[in-house]
């Protein structure tokens, strides 16, 4: 038993680092075919965006309901009752039609990350590989699948430990370490070895002075968990509330699909920089590059309206995106500071307001970033954005999300 483990382990991790890359491969190209398009025909995204909105949310609904959204709080529902999961939440047709059905969504200029959904997949490969071993499955699968999955996307190795610290586990249990740490390094290692040693967002080495950092952190944690939460909010609310005409909407998906595709078009013709992850624009922000005022809230409504479509595809790389157009109005207030580390502490603020996992958007934005002397500030601005954000929104969004997945749910693909 105890090889068979190990086993499933080494060859689930392994698999997660090889399908993470690929998967990366598939969304990027999907993005540039998008942007080609709407480079020679600019007004095509207005007919393709809603039309392909609605075709993801038609084929989501007809053959893998449960691949819909992030897939974050579909593994996390899935340690609940992790042997049911295993045809289900994490079933190998919802993993097939994450990857394709989110890469879809790029490539009809949807605003959506890849790192979400590549934590669902991850969790599927890793509990595949125990049911093919036949190791009983426990939570640690799933939380070590995820782990690993965040790990190989971002390729930050510490950034999956602290996620599965932070979120895939309720109560972190001391035996699920090893197993977790494992996974994490396997992955990772085989995503840096195929992919090279890259920096995600590359390298950022300003920092900030001891007073500049008492001043610009808690101002970016206070407006940066503000606007987290109050995405937190919106996008909860889309689900539960009976304003009209919400109701008639979220009983006809294809149609709310459609509804929010258009909305998504109108901005991104509007403004061409809304599109897909938001990662050049975010990367440009970092450098210095200069962009629009309002190309934050711009990108918040563009990736609001995606996820309220229901669209499989996650809001870790959007939200990052936001967060660096967030960074870029608060370095215009401070500007006898370091330009790039105001943009980190606004990113790792909204980021925290969203997803309300301090800790793990830390790491993510020093070990994409390769910012580690910005630490101290990062931490102050992520641990008033946390705060802040409960003001705005009481419930943690992947923890209220996941009690839409705890009913017991019919396999996939059936009616």
């Amino acid at each position: 038993m105890i090889w068979r483990r190990r086993v499933a382990i080494l060859g689930g991790a392994v698999l997660v680092g090889l399908v993470a890359l690929l998967f990366a491969d598939v969304a990027d190209r999907a993005t540039m075919l998008f942007h080609a398009m709407a480079a020679q025909v600019w007004w095509a995204p207005l007919i393709v965006t809603p039309c392909g909105f609605a075709a993801i949310a038609w084929l989501t609904v007809r053959l893998a309901p449960l691949a819909r959204g992030s897939g974050i709080p579909q593994v996390m529902a899935a340690t609940k009752n992790p042997e049911a999961a295993m045809s289900t939440l994490v079933s190998a047709r919802a993993a097939v039609a994450k990857l394709l059905l989110t890469s879809g969504g790029l490539l009809v200029g949807a605003s959506v990350g890849r790192e979400g959904p590549t934590v669902q997949v991850a969790a599927a490969i890793m509990g595949r590989m125990h049911r093919i071993l036949r190791i009983p499955i426990r939570s640690s699968v799933y939380i070590a699948g995820g782990a690993a999955g965040v790990a190989a996307a971002f390729n930050t190795p510490l950034a999956g430990v602290a996620f599965a610290i932070e979120e895939l586990a309720a109560a972190y249990e001391q035996r699920m370490a090893l197993l977790v740490m494992a996974a994490v390094l396997i992955a990772g290692m085989v995503s840096m070895g195929l992919a090279g040693d890259y920096i995600y967002f590359g390298a950022m080495r300003q920092t900030l002075h001891v007073t500049q950092a008492l001043v610009a952190a808690p101002v970016a944690g206070l407006f940066g968990g503000i606007a987290g939460g109050l995405f937190s909010r919106l996008m909860l609310a889309s689900g539960t509330s009976s304003l009209a005409p919400l109701p008639w909407l979220r009983a006809r998906p294809v149609v709310l699909a459609f509804g929010c595709g258009a909305i998504v078009a109108v901005i991104g013709t509007a403004t061409g920089l809304t599109w897909g992850t938001g990662y050049e624009t975010a990367h440009g922000i970092i450098e210095g590059a200069d962009v629009p005022a309002w190309f934050g809230i711009a990108k918040f409504a563009a990736t609001l309206a995606t996820a309220v479509s229901g669209l499989p595809g996650g809001i870790f790389a959007p939200s990052l995106s936001i967060g660096a157009g967030i960074g870029d109005i608060l370095r215009t207030a401070f500007p006898g500071y370091p330009p790039g580390a105001i943009v980190l502490l606004g990113m790792v603020a909204y980021f925290t307001g969203v997803v309300r996992a301090p800790l793990t958007a830390v790491i993510i934005i020093s070990e994409t970033t390769a910012s580690r002397g910005l630490m101290m500030p990062l931490v102050a601005a992520a641990l008033v954005g946390d705060f802040t954000a409960q003001f705005v929104c009481k419930d943690k969004l992947y923890h209220a999300l996941m009690q839409r997945f705890l009913a017991p749910p019919a396999p996939d693909g059936s009616r």
